[in-house]
């Protein structure tokens, strides 16, 4: 097994066993959930942005660890991020997941999130770790649900196949 390959495992399963910033916040003034409904992935985001900031998120739900993994890096890397920022970090994790960004070979503000590049080859699983980065934008575009599926697709034409 190559090492990015074996990192990538174990990061998955240290964040799907004690996910950071894991559960609600009261006073939120943002609030998403997000369903993939091909796989029974649905997690509930909630945030405060204040002067453009992102002072504080967490999140809840129900998902393969992928799913969770990605949900409690997501969190970690954009708290006390600006709004742009973290939309561009939406973006580019998106683009990441999906095969059109290559994270060691473009400009990127990624970081360790890089750890999810091979999930591009794992169709089935694609949305499983956009998901969180999907509820992310419908929060901070205060849209209260979003899903994987129909118009909303982060992710048009891929395909959805076994666990």
């Amino acid at each position: 097994m190559s090492d990015m390959k074996q990192l990538y495992q174990e990061v998955i399963l240290d964040h799907n066993r004690k996910p950071r910033n894991f559960g609600a916040i009261l006073d939120a003034n943002r609030h998403a959930e997000g369903h993939n409904p091909l796989c029974g992935d649905h997690i509930k985001l909630w945030m405060n942005v204040l002067d453009d900031k992102i002072e504080s998120i967490a999140f809840e739900g129900e998902g393969c660890a992928i799913c969770k993994a990605s949900a409690s890096m997501m969190t970690g890397a954009i708290k006390g991020k600006a709004v742009q920022e973290a939309e561009t970090l939406v973006e580019e994790f998106r683009s990441m997941a999906t095969g059109t960004l290559d994270p060691d070979g473009q400009a990127n503000h990624l970081g360790k999130l890089k750890v999810f590049a091979g999930v591009k080859d794992l169709p089935s699983r694609v949305k499983c770790a956009i998901l969180p980065w999907h509820t992310l934008h419908a929060a901070l575009h205060s849209e209260n649900s979003v899903s994987t599926e129909g118009a909303a697709d982060p992710v048009p034409g891929a395909e959805i196949g076994g666990q």
